[in-house]
């Protein structure tokens, strides 16, 4: 059995492709192209609000125009993008249009990948090769597992190959994961195995299909972790992301790239990346102002927002009796507020002073 390295998460690896060790730093941009998809997969964690429509977004950002999807990748400065979808194959005009725009904005060196639960042919991984694609990782459904070999999915994983195009497959830790790794080994590509989780609109599915939640604090399925186990030593190639992983490593360091591009002088960012700041909402907001200027806080250390003004937490902490003692009686409430760090993003916590 190969080396392997494991976390405090419970993810291992013995082998990180490049969109993955990006994917690590919270580096990648994640481009959903369409949620239009000709799959049914019982596991599909795809939210009401994307599933079956053909809607764009970059990250939590809805895409409207080009200018939308540079200013997100900005915004995080993001070191590639992972394109997904729904199946995103379906639009791959529109994929090519994305890969192209990305690598002229940011370079070559902008690292983009691909799911796909088709077999593309020759002729479309042509295309995105010409257009830049760096990584292609395919998603043979379960049904197809028992005889991978003599599927489109062996050919396809041959012609990017051939084509320069770092070729795996990527699939969720289930029943028979363990001959997707033999397979995996046997084209000499890589296998990214990731935990099964309950979303809102899979839950149903997965209970019916005998799965069940871990625990009470986790969306992990029970048993998925076993499955990863299985297939582990049948590839050299193989990592399992877990679900705490995802978390408790992705997710919060992108969250810290986008906090450092995106706080304020007076923004606070936290160990998981989410900002903390101060509000004075309602009442007399002139009154607030004036109040604020008078105790000489520096004006950076505020922002007046239409009906509110956001301000250090720390400041807002510190002089807050004073504070409530010129403005309250105008109907203000002051409050801490911990939120996502982009625009509208929500809220973890708020804490009434």
């Amino acid at each position: 059995m190969e080396k392997f390295i494991e976390d405090e998460t419970g993810s291992f690896y013995s082998y990180l492709s490049e969109g993955c060790r990006l994917c690590q730093k919270g580096a990648k941009m994640v481009l959903f192209v369409t949620g239009l998809c000709p799959k049914s997969c019982f596991y599909c964690p795809l939210s009401d609000e994307r599933s079956g429509k053909d809607l764009v977004f970059a990250n939590e950002r809805s895409i409207r125009n080009d200018e939308d999807l540079l200013k997100e990748a900005e915004l995080m400065s993001a070191l590639g993008t992972g394109i997904t979808g729904g199946e995103p194959l379906l639009k791959t005009e529109r994929v090519l249009h994305y890969i192209r725009m990305l690598k002229a904005s940011f370079g070559k060196e902008h690292h983009i990948h691909l799911y796909t639960s088709l077999a593309p042919g020759r002729q479309t991984l042509e295309k995105l090769a010409d257009a830049g694609l760096d990584e292609i990782r395919l998603h043979p459904p379960q049904e197809c597992w028992e005889d991978l070999k003599n599927s489109p999915y062996a050919a396809a994983l041959q012609n990017a190959k051939e084509l320069g195009i770092e070729a795996g497959v990527e699939i969720p830790a289930l029943e028979g994961a363990e001959k997707v790794a033999a397979f995996a080994e046997e084209m000499g590509v890589f296998l990214n195995l990731n935990e099964l989780e309950f979303s809102d609109n899979n839950s149903e599915a997965l209970l019916k299909n005998g799965f069940c939640l871990e625990s009470d604090t986790s969306s992990a399925a029970a048993g998925s972790c076993k499955y990863a186990g299985a297939a582990f030593p049948a590839c050299r190639k193989v990592h399992f992301c877990s679900s705490t992983y995802k978390d408790a490593v992705q997710l919060r360091n992108r969250f810290k790239r986008i906090a450092k591009n995106t706080a304020r002088e007076f923004d606070e960012i936290t160990e998981d990346g989410t900002l903390v700041y101060g509000v004075i909402e309602g009442g007399n907001q002139e009154l607030a102002e004036e109040t604020l200027q008078s105790m000489g806080i520096p004006s950076e250390l505020f922002e007046i927002k239409d009906g509110k003004i956001e301000i250090a937490w720390w400041v807002l902490e510190e002089l807050r009796e004073s504070i409530k003692e010129e403005i309250e009686p105008s109907g203000s409430r002051l409050i801490i507020i911990e939120r996502y760090p982009f625009e509208g993003g929500p809220l973890v916590e708020l804490i009434p002073l």
